[in-house]
């Protein structure tokens, strides 16, 4: 597919398509910028355009998304085409030595049906320190026939010697009206496309990669626990913050709970209705709203914002659900016994 599938990032897609056009390729690039937002497709369709075989200088430089090449690329058979990422099955999710070594053996060779010789590195943060050295060594020298697509999130973990021997392009998460147009065209409602688009903050490889129904059933969920009936009885409370965390799923509790006391502030604030995340849920929020003032949303959004910054929210997050719940617990109804 061509770079007109990738949704947003028209400067990056303007300065590789300029260094197609007047045949200035760099001999390495770093793909920068949030998680999940299209850094890593926007390299593999550079890739694809370097090497599609339907390219003859008549046209805007681009891949045609149907030649061998492009299918080899997309599927990672491509003899010219060398990925790496990190070993997902393991804990640490490195990229070891290992592999930069096995790669330094395949480079030094031509291509051997395509222009270049293409070594795309996702995540490439994961890199241990042998290994960054030993890329290093082979970015020094690059051989004229390669080219290396580096693609991470967090350009600040790479060692500056690598930083620097690449050309740095920036991606910035995509309008939300344009990930909404996006996530419509692919089948989905404009209200679910809509809390999608704000669920991951423009990100629209997590978007398109979410289970929608089972974020949906999550919300539900979490939602049914800070209704204000809920909250009258503290030693539910206590119970549920245990479950959730038992169940591995306070972390994400807090998560949704922050969004929540978002949506509130916003009607307490007169906000446009367009600017909540649960829309959907407008008659739930504008209850919830009644029973909570601002400062105390204010209040709680700090607490949420202290335990995801903090050095111990690791070690007691049930601590941390409970504490959260109680004081909505007080808040909605002060008159009740803490017993």
């Amino acid at each position: 597919m061509p770079f007109s599938d990738i949704t947003g990032h028209d400067g990056p897609k303007a300065i590789l398509t300029a260094s197609l056009r007047h045949d200035r390729i760099a001999h390495a690039y770093l793909f920068h910028g949030e998680d999940g937002i299209g850094k890593r497709l926007t390299a593999v369709r550079f890739a694809q355009a370097v090497n599609c075989e339907t390219a003859d200088g008549t046209k805007e430089p681009d891949a045609c998304g149907t030649c061998r090449s492009c299918h080899q690329i997309e599927a990672h058979t491509h003899p010219d085409y060398l990925f790496i990422e990190p070993d997902r099955e393991q804990a640490s999710q490195q990229i070891k030595i290992e592999r930069i070594r096995e790669l330094e053996q395949q480079i030094v060779y031509k291509p051997l049906v395509g222009r270049r010789k293409i070594c795309l590195i996702d995540d490439a943060d994961h890199l241990t320190p042998g290994a960054a050295n030993a890329l290093l060594k082979t970015l020094e020298e690059p051989a004229d026939h390669s080219l290396f697509l580096l693609v991470t999130s967090r350009p600040s973990s790479l060692p500056g010697t690598v930083h620097s021997r690449c050309q740095a392009v920036r991606f910035v998460t995509p309008p939300r009206s344009l990930v909404e147009r996006t996530l419509t065209s692919r089948g989905l409602s404009a209200t679910d496309a809509r809390l999608l688009s704000l669920l991951t903050e423009g990100r629209i490889g997590q978007a398109l990669r979410a289970d929608l129904a089972a974020l949906r059933a999550q919300r539900d969920e979490f939602f049914k626990l800070l209704a204000p009936r809920s909250l009258k009885s503290a030693a539910a409370v206590l119970s549920a913050a245990e479950a959730l965390h038992r169940a591995e799923r306070a972390e994400a509790a807090l998560e949704w709970i922050g969004r929540w006391a978002r949506d509130l502030l916003l009607l307490h604030a007169g906000a446009d209705h367009e600017q909540l995340m649960n829309l959907d849920r407008l008659a739930d929020l504008t209850e919830a709203a009644r029973h909570l003032p601002p400062e105390v949303l204010l209040e709680l959004l700090a607490q949420l914002e202290a335990f995801e910054r903090g050095a111990t929210r690791h070690l007691n997050q049930q601590m941390a659900l409970e504490n959260v719940l109680l004081r909505l617990r007080d808040a909605v109804s002060p008159a009740l016994p803490t017993g």
